[in-house]
């Protein structure tokens, strides 16, 4: 089959570089594959491919679905609309809460608007359609109201964009994945090893500048009844918001109870580095064999 892996040209950093010649890699042992930026003359040059491996994750993710949905080319990943649903973390935690799935309590502050009193602290000030931790700091903890207004006006004047903010839940922290309608052993991100005075969350300096030093476990250890639960609750969010071919979803347990911060429908697929790549190595699968499930799940569910 001739496919396209489509990738963008801006924010390519090694990350991304390292994901895009790995995922053609994996496809070209048994396709003929090409690489193809998101760029003006997307259009006229995917209109010859008869599959895609969508990697574009700007545009809020929206814009290679919904041109590969007209052209009637099947691609990898979730749809327009899910996407959509899922860059707004306030909109995802609605999707969430209406299925009975456990989100923590939150308040939503749009730009300019000044915080009203909140009856949950600590809570966590995020924006709302930023991923990757970004807008996510130390200070974005607050206990109390006047951190609050300050954390949510830098929100507002950063990204001019409305401001979660969010119960902080004081626990473990886990991430799912999902993958061909099954779910993957689970990841859980252990801060405890982070230097002194580094924050015990997922911000942007400890996603992006303290990976090494963070400790990830997978399968993560956690009795059987928590195990169950996650996987049941992250099921069924899969299938609440219409996702396809693999997600990967962030919690945090307090207690034993699970509570799902935030849904990602185009997971990075950097080898030995993205969660739910981890995640796969722990069920046995090469970097090869989960880029061609991935892509095997999209073409079936197409019915290429």
């Amino acid at each position: 089959m001739r496919v396209a892996v489509v990738y963008d040209l801006d924010n390519l950093d090694d990350e991304r570089k390292r994901m895009i010649e790995a995922v053609c890699e994996a496809l070209s042992r048994v396709h003929d594959v090409e690489k193809i930026p998101f760029a003006d003359d997307f259009v006229e040059r995917v209109r010859s491919f008869e599959a895609v491996f969508n990697l574009s994750t700007s545009h809020l993710q929206m814009h290679v679905p919904a041109i590969l949905d007209v052209l009637k080319i099947p691609y990898t990943g979730s749809s327009a609309l899910v996407h959509a649903l899922c860059t707004d973390k306030v909109i995802t935690k609605i999707v969430l809460q209406h299925h009975g799935i456990p989100t923590p309590k939150f308040a939503i502050f749009q730009p300019g608007e000044e915080p009203a009193s909140i009856d949950f602290f600590p809570a966590i000030v995020k924006p709302t359609r930023q991923g990757s931790a970004r807008g996510i700091d130390a200070d974005s903890v607050v206990t109390d109201e006047q951190a609050l207004r300050k954390a949510v006006k830098r929100v507002h004047a950063l990204f001019r964009e409305p401001a979660l903010v969010e119960e902080f839940i004081d626990g473990r922290e886990f991430s799912v994945g999902i993958l061909a309608n099954r779910v993957l052993p689970i990841l859980e991100i252990d801060f405890s090893t982070l230097p002194e005075g580094v924050e015990r969350f997922y911000s942007y300096r400890v996603k992006h500048f303290f990976g090494e030093q963070t400790r990830y476990v997978c399968p993560a250890e956690m009795d059987e009844d928590l195990k169950m639960k996650i996987e049941r609750y992250a099921m069924k969010a899969f299938r609440a918001l219409n996702l396809r071919n693999y997600a990967r979803m962030d919690l945090r347990v307090r207690g034993n109870e699970p509570y799902f911060l935030e849904v990602n429908s185009l997971p990075m697929l950097t080898p030995n580095y993205s969660d739910i790549v981890k995640m796969a190595q722990a069920e046995g699968l090469s970097y090869e064999e989960l880029i061609l499930e991935i892509f095997n799940d999209a073409v079936k569910s197409a019915g290429k």
